[in-house]
């Protein structure tokens, strides 16, 4: 069976596949987000604007199995900016076809076009599957990640 993949930015007409892959996300992370959430989500990745997020689709055989969420923000340790990969989705019965790995390397070509010095994201350790990719395609920081919520 032939298959083809594209990785794409996100459109306007995609909303419908999006927010069915970004429900499916959430639900992956036992995460329930408002609507109103959603909404704003998709308008911020959809909206091309400078210092807002972006977004890839990746389509497989015509049908859309995955997307990642990323933003380019400065940092005080670089010259240029950064960009943070917030968000990484493959539909399950794609897993293992490469879907992740090809949204990464989309971000990473990205970036490299926007001059970024880094790439980088994080994920909860529980993540086994998708660590291994992860351990292959980027380096493992010894950071420790702390949030206060409001």
């Amino acid at each position: 069976m032939s298959t083809h993949l594209v990785i794409r930015p996100i459109q306007i007409s995609d909303e419908t596949e999006w927010h069915r892959l970004w429900k499916a996300y959430l639900a992956f992370y036992e995460t329930v987000l408002p609507e109103a959430i959603h909404a704003l989500t998709f308008s911020r990745v959809t909206s091309g604007a400078a210092h807002e997020y972006a977004g890839f689709l990746a389509v497989l055989n015509g049908k859309p199995v995955g997307l990642a969420h990323y933003l380019f923000h400065r940092s005080c340790w670089h010259e240029h900016s950064i960009c943070y990969l917030q968000d990484l989705y493959a539909d399950p019965e794609v897993r293992g076809q490469g879907i992740g790995r090809a949204l990464i390397e989309a971000v990473y070509a990205r970036a490299n076009a926007e001059r970024a010095e880094e790439v980088y994201w994080m994920t909860q350790d529980f993540n086994a599957t998708a660590r291994k990719l992860y351990d292959r395609i980027a380096d493992k920081t010894p950071f420790i990640v702390y949030q206060k919520t409001f």
